[in-house]
């Protein structure tokens, strides 16, 4: 594995998956990189950030990412993490056709599989048994990644920063255009213009994303939803679902919770 977080191995190699396993301390980035083989991004211990034109996804131990071969991304750790990743050649798994990043449950068999073809002493025909069990294992789910556009104009973009510092912020495009030198329909139109979202929508997809490493540190969802700005648990619990696909404690279940360095969080 090289130090940009390219697999480095002969793809018309005997093996048709490989895993690579290495920490990536607090910080880590990859750069924007790609494979010339399918990668499984996974993370066994604390949570991985992947990021491409296509969206930006924050995986915990329950959850991977399918890239497909050839697609630029980044891989980045939220916090201490450990990245246990499958490398997949084309050639052994053509029933397999998604042309974007898809998210997969990481079921109790799969993380054996992938746990298991870690290992160098595998026989040829052990290896090829266990592979082909893994690539039946793939279950994609419906999450849909959260991410959102920094708008260029510097008025708007002023808006976008000092909602990314506190997403609980619930002023009014108007009381934000008296800040920032702007009237309501401008800004509106420079968001609608610049991210393809309206402002509420924009913002909404903000709040979502700042929550995840809330949730993921374990913080109880009504304390999350607080700091991101719902008044409730039950309507940042909708917001959640309507925007990623499924509810927050199936997307960080109790049992796959890790601690990370959230500022004010609390066991």
């Amino acid at each position: 594995m090289s130090r940009d977080g390219q697999q480095r191995y002969d793809p018309y190699a005997t093996a048709g998956i490989v895993v690579g396993d290495f920490t990536m301390p607090r910080g880590t980035v990859y750069r924007a990189h790609t494979h010339p083989l399918h990668q499984l991004a996974w993370s066994p211990k604390g949570l991985l950030r992947v990021r491409s034109d296509q969206g930006v996804w924050l995986l915990p131990p329950s959850l991977a990412l399918w890239i497909p071969a050839g697609l630029a991304h980044v891989t980045e750790s939220a916090g201490d993490a450990v990245m246990r990743s499958a490398y997949v050649a084309p050639a052994c798994c053509p029933h397999i056709d998604w042309r974007e990043p898809t998210v997969l449950a990481v079921t109790p068999l799969l993380r054996a599989l992938i746990d298991h073809l870690v290992r160098t002493d595998l026989a040829a025909d052990a290896r090829t048994r266990a592979e082909a069990v893994l690539l039946d294992e793939l279950h994609p789910v419906p999450v849909t990644s959260v991410s959102v556009t920094t708008p260029r104009d510097p008025r708007a973009r002023a808006v976008a920063e000092r909602l990314a510092a506190a997403p609980a912020d619930g002023r009014t495009l108007a009381a934000w255009g008296t800040e920032v030198g702007a009237s309501a329909r401008t800004l509106a139109r420079l968001f609608v213009a610049e991210t393809g979202l309206a402002f509420g929508q924009w913002r909404e997809r903000l709040r979502m994303q700042a929550a995840m490493p809330h949730l993921a540190a374990g913080l109880a969802i009504e304390a999350v939803a607080h700091r991101v700005g719902y008044a409730t648990a039950s309507s940042f619990t909708a917001a959640f679902h309507r925007l990623v696909g499924v509810t927050p404690r199936q997307y960080f279940p109790v049992d796959t919770q890790v601690r990370v360095n959230v500022p004010g969080a609390r066991p």
